[in-house]
């Protein structure tokens, strides 16, 4: 399986997406070296977005997490999370009653910005829940994951509303050597017990790739052709870009391990335009 250097590839682009987690940061923080990719692309007049499926946060909040780490050139209108589409969907779709989350607090930002009512699923008693309207998945934390997750399923059993489900990554990594359930696996789970379909946002739907270049268009005229999507998984990121009709790098600088690279591209057929071990550029890389 054959590798390019991302600086070899990266300037035949006029905008880059990159996936957040496994692409700039990691579980210890920045990915090393990748404050040199954004200094190295603004010199060059090389766009970038970031396309996370995390909605823990806001995008103010995620932009301050990198910020933090040295890297003040990402800010809130850098950062497109799939919690702003499900926010979108919520703004038309939901208009009254009680919205229920599971999630942390300041993954609800996403619902109290609309002005809805909101309560925590721990919140909820099941013998008074014909208020709640709607339920959306947020995030991993902020729940007992028995005893809310159980609510959660009798709650879908009782009534027939709608689930919205803002974050699609089944796992996240943790540590070099595990990872962690996301909400998007715990939703496909809960999808399965219930019997119901939800209403999911993220990665790999074309949706959030249409979000972002609407808002790459309301500044500037790019075609597709001059788009990259990077990312670290082959079924989130890579798969969703290939959808889209733009091209792709995978980067084995997080969920896909190198040594697992080339089968898993073989058994899924989902092909990246190229691979890199990383996205980092540095001074001493050379093209």
């Amino acid at each position: 399986m054959r590798t390019r250097d991302f600086k070899s590839i990266v300037t035949r682009y006029d905008v880059v997406f990159f996936d957040a987690y496994g692409v700039l940061k990691n579980y210890n923080g920045l990915i090393p070296g990748i404050e040199g990719t954004i200094r190295f692309m603004l010199e060059n007049q090389i766009d970038f977005y970031v396309l996370t499926n995390d909605a823990s946060r806001s995008p103010e909040e995620l932009a301050a997490s990198y910020q933090t780490l040295g890297i003040k050139e990402i800010t809130a209108d850098k950062v497109i999370s799939s919690g702003m589409l499900a926010r979108e969907y919520l703004r038309y779709k939901v208009k009254k009653g009680t919205v229920t989350y599971l999630g942390t607090s300041k993954s609800a930002h996403y619902i109290e910005t609309l002005g809805l009512d909101i309560v925590s699923i721990r919140q909820i008693d099941l013998d008074d829940a014909e208020e709640i309207t709607a339920v959306v998945l947020l995030d991993d934390e902020g729940f007992d994951w028995k005893r809310d997750i159980n609510k959660l399923i009798n709650l879908l059993r009782k009534r027939n509303i709608p689930v919205i489900v803002a974050n699609t990554d089944f796992a996240y990594p943790v540590t070099e050597d595990e990872v962690a359930v996301a909400i998007g696996g715990l939703s496909d789970m809960i999808e399965m017990i219930i019997g119901k379909k939800f209403i999911k946002f993220g990665k790999p739907d074309s949706q959030m790739f249409m979000f972002a270049y609407e808002r790459i268009l309301a500044t500037r005229q790019v075609s597709k052709e001059r788009i990259l999507m990077v990312g670290d998984t082959l079924k989130t990121d890579i798969l969703g870009g290939n959808k889209f009709g733009i091209d792709t790098a995978l980067v084995l600088s997080g969920n896909t391990l190198p040594e697992h690279a080339g089968y898993l591209i073989r058994s899924t057929g989902i092909i990246p335009n190229y691979i890199c071990e990383d996205a980092v550029i540095t001074a001493k890389r050379t093209v």
